[in-house]
């Protein structure tokens, strides 16, 4: 598993109420410390040897804060329902696998200690890679699927938000075991280095044959900013370029937001930039550019949407007029993938067609996971025999889902 990774300062370890860790360290008597895959914010990521099983497992060890161990009795909560789901949907699989849990003490204080099973690096990593032309179409495609498999099961199965959905929470994984070992020695060499993935043989990217690509399999991980659908934690959710409007807003948010965030990723995956990255000005903060350049995109905020939202005042001075934004420069997403991208028309307006319910303002409006999963799966062009196959299989089990329940109420 990986971190997003962060050059860590050299008093963080005992500052910032981390764990002091050891390369050799036993945890908990049985997972011994073999080297660090990652340092994010909240927590420090280890790759460690399980002595019990025989196996290499990654441990999530979180500060010592006490905010931090509640979050981590959520999130053990979370993965703990992801787990007992499982069993009963194969959807499942595209979440990542919580292993065990335990608490240790340090100088700093209690750490609470997630184990989870050992993922590549993550899309952001594998994106480095493809930057000027953002990653193959078939490839986005499969992992499109893969996400929203994962995340229909979550809404509906499990009834959680990811609220934190991004190219770094989207982890890879292999099935070959040459795919394995490769992925496997990205996780043993520098990835701070402008966000490529060096092994031994160079560039990830020049390692990896296009059938090798397409092999690989993508799972959603770091269920940390999680919530149920029906106790939300946070007014505030999701990584600013990815964040829904309604979140922008003020407005109480549900599942809807997680496909906002995931057409967001769409794009990025696809064109190597991000479809919102808002910056701060003089006059005006990164808010207020963010609704601005979503206004450019997708058009002017209906009225009766605009002034139902807690925040409209801070933004909106009357119906569509921004308070501190005056001059809006309209762009179509058709019109962005063909001239800035070089896509040609079909596949521009084919990749749109997907995007824009994704990005529907009223987020009782905005499509499912599922009606996204079957857009991908039949909308977008021409598709690996895989997704397919893939598609039949879950297309039934979703029929499944719907019948029991129907039974069921």
């Amino acid at each position: 598993m990986e971190e997003q990774v962060q050059q860590e300062m050299p008093s963080a370890q005992h500052t910032g109420g981390h764990y002091p860790m050891q390369e050799g360290e036993v945890f908990n008597t049985q997972y011994q410390v073999l080297h660090k895959l990652g340092c994010g914010t909240f927590a420090t990521v280890w790759l460690c040897q399980d002595m019990r099983r025989k196996k290499q497992v990654a441990v999530k060890v979180l500060k010592s804060r006490e905010g931090f161990a509640e979050s981590a009795q959520d999130e053990v909560a979370f993965l703990r329902c992801v787990s007992c789901m499982k069993k009963k949907d194969l959807a499942g699989e595209n979440i990542i696998c919580l292993l065990d849990d335990f608490r240790m003490i340090g100088e700093n204080g209690f750490h609470a200690c997630l184990v989870f099973e050992v993922l590549g690096p993550s899309i952001r990593c594998l994106m480095g890679n493809y930057t000027a032309q953002g990653l193959p179409l078939p490839f986005v495609k499969k992992s499109l699927q893969q996400v929203l498999a994962g995340l229909h099961f979550l809404h509906k199965c499990c009834r959680i938000i990811h609220a934190d959905i991004k190219p770094e929470n989207i982890l890879l994984c292999g099935c070959s075991k040459r795919l394995q070992r490769l992925l496997m020695a990205t996780l043993h060499c520098d990835q701070g280095t402008e966000g490529r993935l060096k092994g031994a043989g160079g560039d990830l990217g020049n390692q990896l044959e296009e059938s090798d690509l397409m092999s690989i399999e993508v799972k959603i991980a770091d269920l940390g900013s999680a919530c149920w659908t029906y106790k939300p934690f946070s007014k505030e959710i999701q990584t600013q370029p990815y964040r829904a409007l309604e979140v922008l807003l003020g407005l109480d948010y549900g599942t809807p937001a997680d496909i906002w965030s995931t057409a967001c990723l769409a794009f990025e995956m696809a064109t190597g930039e991000c479809l919102f990255d808002p910056q701060p000005g003089k006059y005006f903060s990164r808010d207020d550019d963010h609704v601005a350049r979503i206004i450019e995109l997708l058009g002017r905020i209906p009225p009766q949407i605009v002034f139902s939202w807690n925040k409209s005042t801070k933004f909106f001075s009357r119906p569509g007029a921004l308070l501190r934004l005056s001059r809006l420069f309209p762009r179509s997403l058709p019109g962005i993938l063909a001239d800035r991208h070089g896509w040609t028309p079909q596949d521009a307006a084919a990749f749109s067609a997907f995007l824009l319910p994704a990005l529907h303002y009223a987020p009782e409006r905005r499509a499912s996971a599922a009606q996204s999963l079957r857009h991908v799966i039949m909308g977008i062009g021409p598709l690996p025999h895989i997704l397919l196959d893939n598609w039949h299989r879950f297309d039934k089990a979703l029929a499944l889902h719907f019948t029991v329940k129907s039974q069921v109420t």
